[in-house]
């Protein structure tokens, strides 16, 4: 059974990659001249920079001595990343902290080692995916890839049915589901945008990066699901998509977000300082940690609520689907920023986490209005006052996950079941399920 939301999610430790990777002979064409190589050749191992969530970023005081480069015969061994780029030139200041993947080629050049890696500012070729650093992060896609679904899958006759009814549902649970589809619409997409636009140019390593792929997939993959509820239900397709711009509630949490893409998003901003590097960090903090691991949960609650109790099934079933996804969105951010941390301890000063755990707190504050705008008068067993209590024990563990303080002391969670949910396996309701147009690989015809 994966674990779709650990509540003490760490930056996994890395094996020694020396261990792994026994060094080995490296060949490369002779040179008319031989290149300069900086004293002391090779890279001194990462390994001993690990931590957990929780707990201050650790650096071995007494590394292991940097290993020369062994040299084939005669032939002079290429050189490695960190030797072909200065640490911090001129040159690389302006063409940023880390390579993009789009360097000229470069025949001749050594292959990428383990320790050539790293999250961000890294000059290795991008363009290497092994070997790999991070197992973590290919894991994570790997697990993605099994957890694939789509909308069609999900029938929903039965809530086409109730929605139809002029007696099915009360004006407050119409209202749960369209503020909500409203919301998710324009949340999915804006977190695709940031994904595609400014945090895949920023991530500086290849395995990060496959998962990342993935990850805009799905978030195209809920908007789809969105739109197929609203194609169902026959809804306002205009109300639905726009509601971001209509309703104050929807709005405020999308103008919270979209400053945090469009800085990173500028053309001419890259990481390499500690004041931008912390930039990033700071991004990845508002879209992993709280847009996509406190502002859904309100509405998650609210939908999955009407689900059990047997109102708007299909609906619940795919925003059941939709919440595991994000949970391992948000688990695979919370080790990137935790990896960020060992690599760049510099970065987590106290004045920074002060700033992250300000941001936490008014994104609570934030959600718990639109739990009381979206939800006036208790409905489903539910309350303002119960989500306000729930943000607060969710905004703990967030803290705890990337090694800030306990914000709350003394909540509890008044939604244990939520916990279940996450254990949905896909194969649940499918013998009633109807598949339309959709096949497996194996089933496709080439004709």
């Amino acid at each position: 059974m994966l674990n779709w939301d650990d509540p003490l999610a760490t930056a996994r430790p890395q094996t020694d990659p020396a261990a792994r990777h026994a060094p080995h002979a490296r060949h490369a064409p002779a040179p008319a001249a031989a290149a300069p190589v900086r004293p002391g050749g090779g890279v001194v191992s990462n390994a001993a920079l690990m931590a957990t969530a929780g707990s201050a970023p650790m650096v071995d005081p007494n590394p292991a001595p940097a290993q020369p480069a062994l040299i084939a015969d005669t032939e002079p061994a290429a050189p490695t990343a960190e030797q072909r780029a200065p640490e911090r030139d001129a040159a690389s200041d302006q063409a940023g902290g880390g390579a993009t993947g789009l360097e000229d080629l470069e025949l001749g050049a050594g292959r990428v080692h383990v320790d050539d890696k790293k999250i961000i500012n890294c000059r290795a070729d991008l363009n290497q995916l092994v070997p790999f650093k991070y197992d973590w992060a290919w894991q994570k896609y790997l697990d993605a890839c099994a957890n694939h679904w789509m909308p069609q899958e999900i029938n929903m006759n039965a809530d086409i049915a109730l929605w139809k009814d002029p007696h099915g549902l009360t004006d407050d649970e119409r209202t749960i589901i369209k503020r909500n589809l409203g919301f998710f619409s324009t949340a999915d997409s804006l977190v695709a945008n940031n994904l595609v636009l400014a945090v895949y140019r920023h991530l500086t390593n290849p395995e990060c990066r496959q998962y990342l792929l993935r990850q805009a997939f799905e978030e195209a993959l809920h908007t789809h699901s969105y739109q197929y509820a609203v194609e169902s239900l026959g809804l306002d397709e205009g109300e639905i998509f726009n509601m971001y711009r209509e309703v104050p509630s929807v709005a405020r949490k999308a103008e919270w977000a979209l400053p945090y893409t469009q800085h990173l998003a500028d053309p001419h901003f890259h990481t390499g300082t500690r004041e931008n590097d912390q930039r990033l960090l700071r991004e990845l903090v508002a879209f992993y940690v709280i847009f996509e691991g406190l502002f859904f949960y309100v509405g998650f609650v609210q939908v999955l609520s009407m689900g059990r109790r047997n109102k708007m099934t299909g609906t619940a079933e795919q925003f059941q689907y939709i919440l595991r996804d994000e949970s391992m969105h948000m688990n695979f951010g919370i080790d990137v920023i935790n990896q960020i941390k060992i690599e760049n301890p510099h970065l987590w000063t106290a004045e920074f986490k002060q700033e992250l755990v300000d941001m936490i707190r008014d994104a609570v504050q934030l959600e718990a209005d639109y739990a009381h705008e979206t939800m006036p008068r208790g409905v489903l067993g539910l309350n303002a006052p119960m989500f306000e209590e729930y943000l607060q024990f969710i905004a703990n563990r967030r803290c705890a996950q990337i090694g800030l303080p306990e914000q709350y002391p003394g909540v509890a969670n008044p939604f244990p079941w939520m916990s279940e949910v996450l254990d949905l396996k896909k194969e649940k309701n499918f013998f009633e399920t109807r598949v339309t147009e959709y096949q497996t690989g194996g089933a496709l015809s080439w004709d």
